[in-house]
């Protein structure tokens, strides 16, 4: 299959264009060439020197995080760097941020959804009126810790393991997922009057904001939580017929 194929369609199933004025990350193809042949597709979370490196066996690598991030205004540097372990490998690459943190059954927080079985499932978390994560509710109440349980075999936190702030109710059934960076969504889940608050990273203000709303959070860590949109992808593709490789690079954050 050609790589502008496969671009086009990973653009109509993620409903790409709609997220062009939202996302500062440039989705789609953001290194070239689209007219290589394209039998063996690698999928990672991050565009750095090691994945391209890593990929450099396959015909194609698609991201979570590309390396554009609002522009380029000289290629030097780290950008040279990356964008020079593409083009030596001859490797095109292909982004999907928000349109894979939002998609509602191949995005990462879908699928952290799919793994918690969770039911009467609807889109959650908003940036420029798009959605970015999904909430649902456990059929039955859990603890937290039982619910980390849960989570831990799937979450290849690099050995930092998961965080909690126990804020909230002992036992928790309504749960809301933003994935990566999402602790700025705290304050709608509390509007949503969940019991618990799953994403990736934190921040300082997030223990008391959480505290304060009666919430528990899960930080099951950036990188951890986004693995599992490109692993969808990686599914997806390989449905397309196409061959394809996950490359795990754990960052522990």
């Amino acid at each position: 299959m050609d790589c502008q194929t496969i671009c086009d369609r990973l653009d109509d199933e993620l409903d790409v264009p709609a997220y062009a004025g939202v996302d500062p990350s440039p989705n789609g193809l953001q290194v070239g060439p689209a007219t290589r042949t394209v039998d063996h597709v690698a999928v990672a979370v991050d565009a750095a020197v090691e994945t391209a490196e890593r990929a450099a066996a396959a015909d194609m690598l698609v991201t979570h995080h590309g390396i554009i991030w609002g522009g380029i205004e000289r290629v030097t540097g780290l950008h040279h760097r990356r964008i020079r372990a593409l083009v030596d490998a001859d490797l095109p690459l292909y982004v999907a941020h928000l349109p894979l943190d939002g998609h509602q059954t191949l995005g990462n927080a879908a699928r952290i959804a799919d793994l918690l079985k969770l039911v009467d499932r609807e889109p959650f978390g908003t940036d420029g009126g798009l959605p970015v994560g999904q909430r649902g509710r456990l059929p039955e109440p859990v603890s937290v810790d039982a619910l980390c349980d849960r989570l831990r075999p799937h979450l290849d936190t690099g050995g930092q393991g998961i965080r909690t702030l126990a804020h909230g109710p002992d036992e928790a059934q309504e749960i809301a997922i933003v994935t990566g960076s999402g602790a700025d969504f705290l304050g709608e889940a509390a509007a949503a009057d969940v019991d618990l608050f799953l994403t990736g990273e934190g921040k300082q203000k997030l223990y008391h904001e959480a505290k304060e709303q009666g919430v528990n959070v899960v930080l099951g860590g950036h990188y951890a939580t986004e693995t599992f949109g490109v692993r969808a992808i990686a599914d997806l593709l390989a449905d397309w017929g196409l061959d394809t490789t996950f490359l795990d690079c754990p960052t522990g954050l």
